[in-house]
């Protein structure tokens, strides 16, 4: 099952082709953190390729498999012979935040319902065997307030809770501004409290 606070995206827009039947499809992926984004990639990837037959694609704008923000469309393709089978695919595929454009040029020969559902799922399933993704890391911004004695243990614990300093200002005592994985937040604080014997605190950022 896939961890909701870390999980694989798109590292970069990934296109690859094929041809069936004559016909090419060209499938394009990229990030989509949210619906936003991949409309707008949806609209850049309708200029670069203006001359084609179809434009149909799918999002999941969130984590792997999850189906709050989603979106697919046919774009005059028959219906469900292109935008579900490529959404089935996104699904299914272990990545999230991600949207894919199966462009169509149509070379004169029908593939009939089957065969464009194949074929659509198939260039989003080809463009995922050789898609280059990253890891995204969901992290919760935290406000942490520490004496000068337990900076250096602070350090240790910032390190190894593979948390992401953002600001540090040294005052009457010592003030983190810091990016934890919302998974290790409780153990965070925990830890925080431990190393300071119970003086240091641990406050969400706005």
């Amino acid at each position: 099952m896939t961890d909701p606070a870390r999980y694989r995206i798109p590292a970069r827009v990934h296109r690859v082709e094929q041809t069936i039947q004559r016909s090419r499809f060209v499938t394009t992926a990229a990030h989509a953190p949210d619906a936003r984004a991949a409309h707008t990639f949806v609209a850049r990837v309708r200029e670069e390729l203006p001359d084609a037959t179809h434009h149909c694609w799918a999002f999941v704008a969130g984590p792997p498999g999850s189906m709050t923000h989603i979106g697919m469309s046919d774009d005059g393709e028959p219906h469900g012979t292109a935008g579900r089978p490529m959404l089935t695919a996104l699904l299914h595929s272990g990545v999230g935040e991600i949207v894919a454009v199966c462009t169509r040029y149509f070379g004169g020969v029908k593939l009939g319902t089957g065969g464009l559902s194949r074929a659509y799922a198939g260039g989003v399933n080809l463009a995922l065997a050789s898609l280059p993704t990253e890891e995204r890391v969901v992290r919760v911004r935290l406000r942490v307030t520490v004496g000068y004695p337990d900076v250096e243990r602070l350090h240790r614990l910032l390190d190894d809770t593979e948390a992401l300093v953002e600001s540090e200002e040294f005052g009457a005592d010592v003030r983190v501004l810091c990016a934890v994985p919302g998974v290790s937040e409780a153990a965070f604080r925990d830890a925080v409290a431990e190393l300071t014997r119970g003086s240091g605190q641990v406050a969400r950022a706005e």
